[in-house]
């Protein structure tokens, strides 16, 4: 099973990175590969947080694959949490961490996933790394271009 953990310092605050990778729906906007995004739901929970349902039409070469997840926004913490509703994956898992520092803030991210078809995980897996760094930069590119 592909699994990624990427650890960047970057000279925004955590609650700019924070709200930057919680705003799903604008994926679409600079996220390599994202095709659509939308938000089927979305609702409070304790603590401030709040857990949102979200489709992403994820668009690779030849393939073009939507899938469902569970996002969950913990901001009194610093994470955010996805979790794997429905579409092309076994399972799919990831977990961004933003922490404060004296000149801006730490952004980790990890992630671990399983496509079902046996063809599109070979092509990912191929380029599986160099994927996930892009995905990382594309984050990174977006707060230069909101908060730099």
């Amino acid at each position: 099973m592909p699994h990624h953990q990427e650890t960047k310092h970057l000279p925004y605050t955590a609650v700019q990175m924070y709200e930057l990778v919680a705003d799903v729906a604008r994926y679409p906007e600079f996220l390599p590969w994202t095709a659509a995004a939308r938000v089927r739901t979305r609702a409070p929970i304790a603590g401030g947080g709040e857990v949102l349902e979200a489709d992403l039409v994820i668009s690779f070469k030849v393939f073009r694959e939507r899938f469902g997840s569970r996002v969950t926004l913990l901001p009194a913490q610093n994470q955010i949490l996805t979790e794997y509703i429905d579409g092309p994956f076994k399972h799919l898992k990831s977990v961004w961490r933003f922490v404060e520092t004296p000149t801006g803030c730490d952004v980790s991210f990890e992630v671990d996933f399983e496509f079902r078809n046996a063809i599109l995980a070979g092509i990912i897996g191929l380029v599986f790394n160099e994927a996930m760094t892009r995905v990382v930069r594309a984050f990174e590119s977006r707060a230069a271009k909101l908060y730099g």
